[in-house]
């Protein structure tokens, strides 16, 4: 067997049914003779977030996989696999190398040394026969763990060689493991105990679909629940429980529950200090349960560490707790208390969500997004800087995975190809990228690729001409060179790919275009809706 045919043989065991991808790669003719389909982008950087969003979007039981050429594909693909090590999301990331006998020569490219520090594990095929055991080693990794991505580097020399027959390879399992039971017993003590409780759930919820337990504890306890960016919607953000989301911007009530609370447990997550992510206060006794005991005491002080998956690390303190917890606590009152705040803030922002006049506020365009889609059959995902700001705390997300959060490294273009990965994965799925003019810079050359590919996602664009967020640190160079300012008319040129573009600027016109819009795509069409906006720089923030 061809080592090509081999590496393709084993993926599909494995699962893998799209490969995205940009050529030369000869791994593309292999993957789709066996049925593996091929997608193919504009620049490598989409191809690797729509493999993220695969994984993403089934909780890892489907692996996203990504190849390219050697040399500058390579290269250009290095931001994309450093956003998934950073977001901890397992991909497969399969580049062609530099022949054997050049791999370490300079200046050529070598994406197994130069990837190592963004990847869990980067290994180059050298012989043959070992593709089984490199490509074990390699899923093992992807499904066991904390995730990131893996890289398997392919020298372009190796493609004629001879992979010994029968195939040696069955695919690898998947394994669990959970906090020492003595850390439960002190963790579950301290919840029981503690009078002002908050539960602050990361992205580690989603991967191990632990949302019905989640949901068990927080109501078990009448304890107010938050989560990261990357775990929003492991929470039904309509239940009376719920805090919000926090981000560098966020719902009110989160900051005032977090710096109000006695006790938090920290689920699933990492805590990383990071400008995009929520401050942990100084005061609070921390729980920390995460999957990577690497994590512990990193950037906050933890009294009590739980090890392992977040399903059985929850399922271990309900289990504990149902000793201690004769029944499940009132609700009320915390309820009533999250309410006296979050209707306040609201009101306090009721003036830019409902905005009647031109220029559009994009608070009020994302404020009529939510109210015209199906969220319960929605998947939305963000971009950087302000459309993240401007959707993440008013947003309720309502079942899991329909919103695709993120924000330890906050690379522009990002949102794009999660949502075009996002409705590979759930075809049957509204898949909506909310991004900004400064975004569509990066990568919306890559919406051809949804026209040509027939991924027909609802893309939001914010139009304010401008790179908004930079005003208040740009004040010298807008003023005398106007470095801040873009253009461009994005409708036209979603027109143009082949796709449908429409042009919003009238308030009145919001909500018809978005059912158009969602029409559209349900015809197979993909969308972008252009919003001519303010440049609005307020967000929901607390120090």
């Amino acid at each position: 067997m061809k080592l090509g045919d081999a590496i393709a043989d084993i993926m599909r065991r494995e699962g893998i049914e799209i490969l995205t991808g940009y050529p030369v790669n000869h791994l593309i003719e292999h993957a789709a003779a066996r049925d593996i389909r091929p997608v193919m982008v504009r620049q490598e950087r989409i191809g690797l977030h729509m493999a993220d969003a695969i994984s993403r979007v089934t909780s890892g039981r489907k692996i996203g996989a990504f190849c390219m050429q050697h040399g500058p594909g390579s290269e250009n693909a290095y931001g994309g696999v450093a956003q998934a090590y950073g977001e901890s999301v397992p991909i497969l990331v399969l580049p062609m190398g530099y022949p054997r006998r050049l791999a370490h020569v300079d200046p050529n490219f070598n994406s197994t040394i130069a990837m190592r520090g963004i990847t869990k594990s980067a290994e180059p095929i050298t012989l043959a026969a070992e593709v089984p055991n490199i490509l074990r080693r390699a899923f093992t990794q992807l499904r066991n763990g904390r995730g990131g991505p893996v890289l398997v580097e392919i020298p372009t020399d190796m493609w004629n060689e001879e992979v010994p027959e029968p195939l040696d390879y069955q695919p690898v399992m998947a394994t669990r493991y959970g906090p020492d039971p003595a850390d439960v017993k002190r963790a579950a003590a301290l919840l029981a105990n503690a009078k002002r409780p908050v539960i602050y759930a990361g992205t580690g919820v989603h991967w191990a679909r632990a949302w019905p337990q989640l949901k068990a504890l927080a109501e078990l306890l009448a304890a107010p629940v938050t989560s990261s960016l990357g775990g929003k919607s492991s929470f039904n953000e309509d239940h009376p429980l719920s805090l919000g989301s926090g981000g560098l911007a966020m719902p009110k009530p989160v900051r005032h529950f977090l710096d109000q609370a006695d006790v938090i447990l920290g689920i699933g997550c990492s805590f990383t200090e990071t400008n995009f992510g929520v401050r942990m206060p100084k005061g609070p006794r921390i729980i920390h349960a995460t999957l990577d005991p690497a994590h512990l005491n990193k950037d906050v002080r933890a009294e009590i560490g739980l090890i392992g998956d977040a399903a059985l690390t929850l399922d271990a303190l309900l289990g504990e707790l149902a000793g201690l917890v004769s029944s499940a606590r009132d609700p009320a009152p915390v309820a009533a208390e999250i309410q006296s705040i979050r209707e306040p803030w609201l009101a306090e922002w009721m003036p830019k969500l409902t905005h009647k006049d031109a220029p559009l506020n994009p608070y009020r365009v994302l404020w009529d997004l939510q109210h015209t889609v199906d969220r319960d059959n929605t998947i939305i995902t963000h971009d950087a800087g302000s459309p993240r700001d401007q959707l993440s705390p008013f947003w309720k997300s309502t079942t899991p995975l329909s919103y695709l959060g993120w924000g330890k490294t906050t690379q522009l273009g990002y949102g794009l190809g999660l949502a075009m990965g996002a409705k590979l994965a759930a075809p049957e799925k509204l898949c909506i990228n909310v991004w900004g003019d400064a975004a569509i810079g990066f990568t919306g050359m890559d919406f051809e690729t949804c026209v040509r590919e027939r991924i027909p996602i609802m893309s939001v664009l914010l139009n304010n001409f401008s790179m908004a967020i930079e005003l208040k640190v740009m004040p010298v160079s807008t003023e005398k060179y106007r470095s801040t300012d873009i253009s461009g008319d994005y409708a036209a040129m979603a027109r143009a790919f082949g796709g449908y573009g429409e042009r919003v600027t009238d308030p009145t016109e919001i909500i018809p275009a978005i059912r158009r819009g969602i029409e559209k795509t349900q015809q197979g069409v993909p969308v972008l809706l252009e919003f001519i906006t303010s440049k609005e720089t307020q967000v929901s923030r607390f120090a």
